[in-house]
């Protein structure tokens, strides 16, 4: 079976026992900051195991695309790491548990991918017997085969949160692919037994104290390797002989005139390169681009790792988006997204490529550096921190290093190297902080929603509501009282305030009783549809069950309003003045202002951004009305509705129409008409990373705002010009041509007073052992002045040597100039050397060619005695 078949089949049968096919979510975890990347088919499906959320469907089968990073070194050297892969997986929440997971997952594998039953194994959690009892009584499995592992291996569980056994499905490959150990088994390091299956029973809570408490509500969740089951249906000793990464692997060799299969050095480069290039390729098209942080770093680390096992291959040109390129062939079936981002993917990885380049060049001089000092000092081995040094500020891998330094005789200290890489590891792991799974705090909200239900959102109709106080918490603690100057949070089973969300910042306002006030700062949703009132009591005492009335502010809420729906128009004209690859990579909407993240591979000129900004206005001036529907995402989706790329919508969702203008998904709020915006006004544009461009706006009291103060810019500009303000123009243009000819005129003045300097500086002219010698303080405004002085001496002394003193315009600094003639070289003078000396006097230092040297100083009054050592130097400096 194929890659494609093996996957087809999966989802297929677990459609067949009622279960939800749901695409593979982005590989950006969407409001999680715990974790970089979607590492597991679970991770999308974590609010609905910790209860923060309700799912649509009880059954679903996924085949999540997954990025794992811990293990970069060992991508290409063993037969299973990657940190790209697909993983297979079907989740229950609240529906079936053991007795259904273990006889479907055994159904699956014999009869439908036809493993033999001998060559099955399974593990258990130690005490897992109502595991053991449906493995070995209903499914059949002989009790010999069925193996009962510890914590460690068995027994799932991050922090605080969600947790329970596992029980895994072994498949023995043959004695032939073993350790040869006596003790071989199930759970050896060897490539004997592989794990195909792991089957996740989430049946408990563990809290802050460490206990475990059942379950009401009890999921299954499950992983399901691809390549690993590819690896073993195709017959083939590793995961990168499958189809799913020979294709790739087969097309780099193609490239280059190499062949998979016959060197071992080939064979593990194309590995890498396949392995990376896949996991680059669908970050990006998921939205993450190349930077030195967070995720962005991770794609530059595996991007410049693929480029340099390239050059390991003697690859020198730019190859990496042509292996994308590949990527996206065979894989653009199943993620339809590869395709629709494919020239963004592939313009980006060849930008960062072409970035690297110069950085590896700036890495080549420093091991070229490096082995010449090794040489010097009489070693035949370049220490391994020098070479760990490379690796990681230039990302030199050891091996491109250690051949580099065997074709000058050298080796490298390949331990200290390992230790040196260790040690960062070390610090790394310190650095780290456990991310806990659930926090406590937010348990506490999750139990408020559970005994006394969610919030209802009215806020898209009404900016006012009254309500019960369902909830109320002081310093984290749940209390059922808070008095004036209190902080507190709390949840009210109605609420018009938005909830910070979709870029959108949450709406303030008041909430109010019978001598009672609270002033809202913030609002959020700790899980789902829970709606959560940060504040202060101002005055009165707030309780518990109590009715309240809820105001939000009306004005912020209205400029906020304005400049979310400016967004949208916003992102409609950036596509039609820019082109279609534009897309949204984030947003802010706040009262004040908006900014918007999004694709392009260039400044945008101000030529586009005057076009962007008057699309947008002429939709303004359109008064386009603005509908918002509910409708299903397929709907949505036909209507040709705008989505954030990476954003997880539910079945249902919410639509924004303005006129025929725009067309997008949102939940924010926004205006009745687009005319309620006023204008709109740009106010900056800049790069946030490789392929990311962000523009900044106001509109409203905001524009206005902006305008009345580019006016008084405008007015005091005026007056220091002595010009009304319609002739500002041409009375700055007069000015710049007058102060152009002044220094025209200035310059002239300088090379005349220059010229009288040189023959006042002649007469100066004395003579060592047979050279002439000219040191001399001169006036000069800058270094180049200088340098100019010292060429005209060059020309007029025919043979000598020339050093030149002034202090800089403001006095505050000394400038020396170094000349030697060039007949004069081979007589061992040196103008580098001479002028560091002297620069040393004046508290500073320098340096430069033979020839020609400069050097700066910061004691202008020691000048005289610097220049006078002049001739002392220059007399030691001759042979």
């Amino acid at each position: 079976m194929t890659g494609n078949e093996i996957r087809e089949s999966f989802l297929k049968f677990f459609e067949s026992k009622g279960h939800k096919r749901l695409p593979s979510a982005s590989l950006i975890p969407l409001n999680d900051p715990s974790i970089l990347w979607t590492a597991a088919g679970m991770v999308p499906f974590k609010p609905f195991f910790t209860g923060a959320a309700k799912p649509e469907f009880n059954r679903v089968t996924t085949c999540q695309k997954c990025i794992r990073t811990p293990d970069i070194e060992s991508v290409g050297r063993t037969a299973r790491h990657h940190t790209f892969f697909e993983m297979l997986g079907n989740f229950s929440f609240g529906d079936y548990f053991k007795e259904s997971a273990i006889p479907w997952a055994w159904e699956y594998v014999t009869e439908h991918l036809k493993l033999p039953a001998d060559k099955l194994w399974v593990t258990i959690y130690l005490d897992d017997d109502e595991a053991y009892e449906i493995w070995h009584n209903v499914v059949k499995v002989p009790a010999e085969r069925i193996v009962r592992m510890g914590k460690d291996t068995n027994f799932w569980e991050i922090g605080v949160g969600p947790c329970g056994p596992c029980s895994e499905i072994y498949v023995d490959l043959g004695a032939e692919r073993g350790c040869g150990s006596p003790d071989c088994k199930v759970g050896c390091d060897c490539d004997r037994y592989l794990e195909i299956w792991n089957l996740v029973f989430i049946q408990f809570f563990k809290d802050e104290q460490g206990n475990y408490t059942p379950l009401e509500q009890k999921g299954i969740d499950t992983g399901f390797g691809l390549e690993r089951v590819a690896s073993v249906m195709q017959g083939v000793s590793s995961n990168f002989d499958t189809d799913l990464l020979r294709e790739i692997m087969d097309f780099t060799a193609g490239l280059f005139g190499l062949v998979y299969g016959r060197e071992e050095k080939v064979d593990v480069a194309l590995k890498v390169i396949a392995d990376h290039s896949r996991a680059i390729t669908f970050a990006i098209t998921d939205g993450a681009l190349p930077s030195n942080e967070g995720r962005g770093y991770v794609i530059r680390r595996l991007l410049r790792r693929a480029v340099r096992f390239g050059r390991l291959l003697g690859i020198q040109e730019l190859f990496l988006d042509k292996v994308a390129g590949a990527v996206i062939r065979q894989m653009g079936h199943t993620y339809p997204e590869l395709v629709e981002r494919r020239d963004h993917v592939l313009r980006v990885i060849r930008s960062e490529e072409e970035r690297f380049g110069e950085t590896l060049s700036q890495g080549t001089e420093m091991l070229n550096r490096i082995i010449m000092d090794t040489k010097k000092a009489g070693s035949l081995t370049i220490p391994g921190v020098d070479a760990f040094r490379l690796y990681d500020t230039y990302g030199f891998p050891l091996e491109l290093t250690q051949e580099m330094a065997s074709e000058q005789g050298l080796s490298v200290d390949v331990d200290a190297f390992k230790e040196a890489m260790e040690d960062q590891r070390k610090r790394a792991r310190s650095a780290r902080q456990e991310v806990e799974y659930i926090s406590e705090r937010d348990a506490l909200f999750r139990e408020i929603r559970e005994a006394k239900g969610e919030t209802t959102f009215v806020g898209y109709d009404s900016l006012e509501a009254n309500a019960i106080v369902l909830g109320l918490f002081q310093n984290g603690k749940k209390v059922e009282s808070a008095a004036a100057g209190a902080e507190v949070e709390l949840v009210l089973d109605v609420t018009p305030f938005y909830a910070e969300s979709g870029g959108q910042v949450s709406d303030r306002g008041q909430i109010t009783g019978p001598g009672l006030s609270i002033e809202i700062e913030e609002v959020f949703k700790p899980v789902e549809n829970l709606f959560v009132h940060r504040g202060k009591v101002v005055k009165g005492v707030v309780k518990e069950y109590e009715p309240v009335l809820a105001q939000v502010d009306r004005r912020r809420r209205l400029a906020t309003c304005r400049n979310h729906s400016a967004t949208h128009l916003l992102h409609r004209a950036l596509k039609e003045v820019l082109g279609d690859h534009v897309n949204q990579a984030g947003s802010l909407v706040e009262p004040e202002r908006l900014r918007f993240d999004f694709t392009h591979y260039a400044a945008v000129t101000q030529d586009e951004l005057k076009k962007i900004e008057n699309t947008v206005n002429r939709a303004v001036m359109a008064n386009l009305t603005v509908d918002v529907l509910e409708t299903s995402l397929a709907e949505a989706r036909s209507m040709g509705a705008a989505a954030l790329f990476g954003e997880k919508y539910g079945e249902r969702v919410r639509v924004v129409k303005m006129g025929d203008f725009s067309l997008e998904l949102c939940g924010g709020t926004h205006l009745r008409s687009t005319s309620e915006i006023g204008l709109l006004k740009l106010t900056g544009e800049s790069s946030v990373g490789a392929g990311l461009r962000r523009v900044e706006a106001v509109t409203g009291e905001g524009a206005l705002s902006y305008i009345e103060a580019r006016e008084e810019q405008l007015a005091g500009i005026a007056r220091l010009v002595k010009a009304a303000p319609h002739e500002i123009m041409q009375r700055v243009e007069s000015l710049l041509k007058s102060i152009k000819d002044l220094e025209a005129e200035s310059e002239a003045l300088q090379a005349r007073l220059a010229r009288y300097q040189v023959n006042d500086l002649l007469d100066r002219v004395k003579t060592v052992r047979g050279v002439k010698v000219l040191a001399g303080r001169t006036v000069a405004p800058d270094m180049d002045s200088l340098r100019g002085m010292v060429d005209l001496l060059r020309d007029k002394i025919g043979s000598g040597v020339i050093v030149l003193g002034s202090g800089n315009a403001a006095g505050e600094k000394v400038n020396l100039v170094a000349a030697v003639t060039r007949d004069l070289l081979n007589k061992g003078l040196h103008a580098g050397k001479l002028v560091k000396e002297l620069a040393a006097v004046v508290g500073g230092g320098g340096g430069g060619r033979p020839d020609l040297a400069q050097a700066g100083g910061k004691d202008l009054s020691r000048l005289d005695e610097a220049l006078e050592q002049a001739l002392g130097v220059v007399e030691s400096q001759l042979k």
